[in-house]
């Protein structure tokens, strides 16, 4: 195992597998004009971050701001990388949410407003991996017989 610590996963974090699953079946769900017509949106948002993706866009950016929440999505998955957060789905895939919630994680990890969502320990690192590889493996061998 190597010494880095293990990314968090934003789909990880309690309600995002169940908005992303919600999402899959109402495609229109990931298009940020969707936003009021979606209000669990902006619930799981204020739970997780103290925010809504309204109020985070409506807060004042630092001097020097780099703008990284408006970059392509390739581009702010690396750089979330670099920050410890995984914001793909299981198959590496931005999350079809990605949009709805890219703003307030930016804000929080950077410490310009809201919070981070708390992870008791143990909740993710070698066993939440562990049952990754696990579920991973079990679906390699379900699709290859």
């Amino acid at each position: 195992m190597s010494a880095t610590a293990p990314l968090r996963r934003l789909i990880d974090l309690p309600g995002l597998r169940a908005l992303e699953q919600k999402a899959l079946m109402t495609p229109r769900m990931g298009d940020l004009d969707a936003r009021p017509d979606f209000p669990e949106l902006d619930e799981v948002s204020r739970d997780l971050f103290g925010l809504t993706a309204d109020e985070a866009d409506a807060v004042p950016r630092p001097e020097g701001w780099d703008r990284i929440d408006l970059k392509p999505d390739r581009d702010q998955i690396a750089a979330f990388e670099a920050e410890g957060w995984d914001v793909t789905d299981d198959r590496r895939r931005p999350l079809r949410l990605f949009a709805h919630f890219n703003v307030q994680l930016w804000l929080a990890v950077r410490g310009v407003a809201g919070t981070l969502p708390f992870v008791p320990e143990g909740d993710d690192g070698e066993d939440a991996a562990m049952a990754r590889l696990a579920a991973e493996a079990a679906r390699f061998r379900k699709n290859n017989r």
